[in-house]
This record gives structure tokens, C-alpha cells and sequence, in this order.
């Protein structure tokens, strides 16, 4: 059975969590878990959370041996943007978007 954890408006762009995803994906979440806690990222710590919950989510539904479950899955994708305006020379101004993502692990 597989358990799930989601973590939804992330405040951090997608491409400087899937670095840490493809670390982890595919190893068990024990594992995982060491990987992560001793990577400086902050998106490290996102998905460090987000793998915790999950694990919450498997002891909460009884799953039969915690110690052998393995990270199947796990999506970082694109959320909505903040769009702000930064003024720049001349009168101009330019778009500042600021990134979300949605941060989805699946352990089975």
C-alpha cells in the first residue's frame, strides 16, 4: 500500500528541490532521511518534512514494517506565481516572479 504526504505552496522555486528529490528517490526512507538531514539546502529541509509526514501517515495506517519502506516516488512541481514589478532605469520596471511548488512523496 502506498502512503502519501503533499506539501502545497511551497515557497521555493522547483528546480532547487529536485536536486534533493532525485537524491532520495529510490532508497529506503530511512536512508533518505540521513541523506537529507546532512545536505545544507533549504529545500533539504522541505523534503525532509514532507518524508516525515509521510512516515507519520504509515504509522497512522498501521503499515506492517516502517523499517522497509521506500521512497517510490517523488514529485517537486511547478505552483503558481507571485508576479511583482521591480522598478528599474529610465521609468522601465520588470517582472520579479516569485516561484511555488508543490512537493508530493509517496513511500510504499
Amino acid at each position: 500500500m502506498a502512503y502519501k504526504a503533499v506539501h502545497k505552496f511551497a515557497r521555493i522555486s522547483p528546480r532547487k528541490v529536485r536536486p534533493m528529490a532525485e537524491l532520495i528517490r529510490g532508497k529506503f526512507a530511512d536512508d533518505a532521511l540521513n541523506i537529507l538531514r546532512y545536505q545544507p539546502n533549504r529545500g533539504a529541509r522541505m523534503l525532509e518534512k514532507v518524508l516525515h509526514s509521510a512516515l507519520a501517515n504509515a504509522e497512522d495506517r498501521r503499515a506492517p514494517n516502517l523499517q522497509h519502506l521506500m521512497v517510490v516516488d517523488v514529485r517537486v512541481d511547478q505552483g503558481p506565481m507571485f508576479k511583482r514589478m521591480r522598478p528599474k532605469a529610465r521609468g522601465m520596471a520588470s517582472i520579479v516572479k516569485k516561484k511555488m511548488s508543490h512537493i508530493q512523496v509517496t513511500l510504499d
